[in-house]
C-alpha cells in the first residue's frame, strides 16, 4: 500500500478531526465528548460500535469474510493538564487541558484506517478498533484488560503506534524487546517530633533525614543494578515544614523508578524500603513507604514486531524503517494489551526535530499533521500482514 492513493484521498480530512480533536480535549475517564465524536464517525463507516466496554472506550469491529483470525488496532483518547501555548488556529478551547501528546492525532490516524479498510476490505477476518480513554497516569488500558475487552472481543495480536519527536519525519522505528520503559512511583514519609529550629536537641529533623535518603538512594541503581540493565530512580518531591522558626514532625519525599528488566519492580521497592528504614534508625524516626508498581514495560515480541516491520517497509520503505535505536526510559500502558493479549507491537512514527518545550508533554508541542498518511498506511497494512489477504 506503499502509494495508496486512497490514503491521500482522505488526509485532509482525517487532519480536519485530528484540529477538531484537539480543540475539544478531555483529560482521562472523562472524554465523552470525544468519544462521541470517534463513535459516530465509525457508526458512519458502517461498522459495529461498543461503548459499553469500559469507561469512556470505544470499540469498532470490522468483519470480513469468514476467517476467524482477528488483529486489534489501538489509540488513546485523553489528553493531559496542561495549558496550551502553541499558538495554533485550533488551540484548546478548554483552559488547562491539551492534546500535548498527540493523542489526538492517534485517534484521528485510526479512524482513517477504519473508514479505508471499511470501503475496501481486502482482508478475511476480524479487525478490533479500540479507543482507550485515560493512558496518561491512570491506566485506561489496564481497565480496559481488567474490564474484560479480550474476553469480550478475542484478537491474536494487538498494534498500536506513537508518534515521536526527534525520529526523522515519516520514518517507522519498531525494534524486538523493550521499546518503553516500566514506571514505579513511591512516596516515602519520615516522621518524628517536632521542635523549634534554634532547640533542635529537643527534637528529630525528618529534614535531614530525607536528605540522606535522597543521597542513599542513588546507590540503588549505581551499585545494586547490573549496569547491563539499565534503570533509573528520580527523587521528584520533597515536601515538609510550613515555618522558617520550626523543625517540621514529617517530611514527605516521592519519586520514580523506570526500568525495561521487570523484575525489578520488585528489586527497587526492597532496596527503597531497606534504604528508608535505615535513614530513619539513624536519625530516630519512623519511615513509611509506599510503593506503587506503575505500568509494565513495553516489550515487543519478536513474531509482533516482524510483522509492524513488514507494515512498515510496505508504507515508507526500507530506508525509512528503523529496528535498531535506543528504547525510551517513558512509559506507556499500551504493555498492558500487549500483555494481555501476547502477540504484537508497538511503534514509533518520526515526527520530526523539535525545539525546547514542543516535545511530548510540553505546552507548544503540535503534533506533525504530515505523518497522518503514514499512521494510516502503517495500521491499514498491519491488518494486511496480519489476517490473510483477499484479492
Amino acid at each position: 500500500m506503499t502509494a495508496n492513493d486512497r490514503v491521500a484521498g482522505i488526509t485532509d480530512e482525517v487532519i480536519g478531526w485530528r484540529h477538531r480533536i484537539h480543540a475539544d480535549p478531555e483529560l482521562g475517564f472523562q472524554e465523552h465528548r470525544t468519544a462521541a465524536f470517534v463513535a459516530g464517525r465509525l457508526r458512519g463507516f458502517g461498522l459495529e460500535v461498543h461503548t459499553d466496554v469500559s469507561a469512556t472506550a470505544v470499540v469498532g469491529l470490522l468483519r470480513r469474510g469468514t476467517g476467524g483470525r482477528s488483529v486489534a488496532l489501538r489509540a488513546e483518547l485523553d489528553a493531559l493538564p496542561i495549558q496550551e501555548a502553541a499558538g495554533v488556529p485550533y488551540a484548546s478551547r478548554t483552559p488547562g487541558v491539551m492534546h500535548a501528546c498527540g493523542h489526538d492525532g492517534h485517534s484521528a490516524i485510526l479512524l482513517g484506517a477504519a473508514k479505508l479498510l471499511a470501503e475496501g476490505g481486502g482482508f478475511d477476518g476480524t479487525v478490533v478498533f479500540v479507543f482507550q480513554p485515560a493512558e496518561e497516569v491512570v491506566g485506561g488500558g489496564r481497565r480496559m484488560v481488567g474490564d474484560g475487552v479480550f474476553e469480550r472481543f478475542p484478537v491474536d495480536a494487538v498494534f498500536a503506534l506513537h508518534n515521536w519527536p526527534g525520529v526523522p519525519e515519516g520514518h517507522i522505528a519498531v525494534r524486538t524487546g523493550p521499546q518503553m520503559a516500566a514506571v514505579d512511583d513511591f512516596e516515602l514519609r519520615f516522621s518524628g517530633r517536632g521542635c523549634h529550629a534554634a532547640m533542635p536537641h529537643l527534637g528529630d529533623d525528618p529534614i535531614l533525614a530525607a536528605a540522606d535518603f535522597v543521597a542513599a538512594a542513588q546507590r540503588v541503581v549505581s551499585r545494586s543494578i547490573d549496569p547491563l540493565k539499565p534503570a533509573v530512580l528520580s527523587v521528584t518531591q520533597i515536601h515538609g515544614g510550613r515555618f522558617n522558626n520550626f523543625v517540621p514532625t514529617e517530611v514527605t519525599v516521592e519519586g520514580t523508578c523506570r526500568f525495561y528488566d521487570a523484575g525489578l519492580s520488585d528489586h527497587c521497592e526492597a532496596e527503597i524500603r531497606r534504604i528508608a528504614e535505615g535513614v530513619a534508625a539513624v536519625h530516630g524516626l519512623a519511615a513509611a513507604l509506599t510503593y506503587k508498581r506503575g505500568y509494565p514495560p513495553v516489550v515487543n515480541p519478536a513474531d509482533g514486531a516482524d510483522v509492524a516491520v513488514a507494515a512498515g517497509l510496505d508504507a515508507v520503505g526500507s530506508e525509512r524503517v528503523l529496528t535498531e535505536f535506543p528504547p525510551s526510559m517513558g512509559c506507556e500502558d499500551f504493555a498492558f494489551m500487549l500483555n494481555a493479549v501476547g502477540r504484537g507491537a508497538y511503534a514509533w512514527i518520526g515526527a520530526g526535530e523539535v525545539g525546547p518545550g514542543q516535545g511530548l508533554h510540553g505546552d507548544r508541542y503540535v503534533f506533525n499533521d504530515a505523518v497522518v498518511p503514514v499512521g494510516i498506511r502503517w495500521f491499514m497494512n498491519v491488518v494486511q500482514r496480519a489476517l490473510p489477504v483477499v484479492r
